[in-house]
């Protein structure tokens, strides 16, 4: 079966913006969406401490063939995320070492991927950005096809070119392009009233104080 490519055109955006994105947690994005846009449990980083922010391309492969990922890596320009749709399946891995290195010289920011990598002490040891559902060392097949830049189900998140990836230890948030602006606003306006959560309670005042709680009951 061919490699299937949408014609995409979405804005860039720059360097600016996508600086004030790193400082917004997966989390604080996905409650200012209403606790919307963030995939599944299952997409854990590879490696503890992993950041990861940039614009999405995507990838919808087929089931164990990562063909369309290999054409994928030679089309992303440096500093997009590469989000790929793998069908969640655990038992073969389409992403590895080699792919990983071939990533880093396109400056490509990272991959998130519904399905399995392979080469988890390489790829850690390499520093590159990778989340994932799965490990295991089976390999994958090629030829089946697959389809580059369409609108994806990725751990049960939609995902589009150009979406905000936003990646750390809790999973992965996507913000979508159309209202990025607005999200980042809201996120920026979140983390502040966080911070002062955090100081009233170093004053002694616990944040449920102010949620409006139900009363507690004595049970008899």
């Amino acid at each position: 079966m061919p490699i299937q490519r949408h014609r995409v055109d979405f804005e860039s955006l720059p360097v600016e913006t996508l600086d004030a994105w790193r400082t917004v947690a997966p989390a604080i994005a996905g409650d200012c969406m209403n606790r919307t846009g963030v995939m599944s449990a299952r997409i854990k980083p590879l490696a503890p401490g992993t950041v990861l922010v940039g614009q999405a391309r995507t990838v919808s492969c087929m089931v164990g063939d990562n063909s369309a990922l290999h054409v994928a890596i030679g089309l992303l320009r440096p500093g997009e995320v590469l989000v790929a749709d793998a069908g969640g399946y655990a038992d073969t891995a389409v992403w590895g070492g080699i792919m990983t290195r071939a990533a880093m010289e396109r400056s490509i920011a990272g991959i998130v991927v519904d399905g399995a990598v392979r080469d988890a002490a390489e790829i850690r040891e390499l520093g590159f950005p990778c989340f994932a559902s799965a490990v295991v060392p089976a390999g994958p097949h090629k030829g089946f096809g697959g389809i580059i830049d369409g609108t994806i189900s990725c751990a049960g998140c939609p995902v589009r070119p150009g979406d905000i990836v936003l990646g750390d230890d809790d999973g992965i948030a996507v913000v979508p392009l159309e209202r990025q602006a607005e999200i980042l606003t809201a996120s920026l306006d979140k983390i502040a009233a966080e911070e002062a959560i955090n100081a009233e309670t170093k004053q002694g005042k616990l944040p449920g104080d102010g949620m409006g709680l139900p009363e507690v009951e004595w049970i008899e």
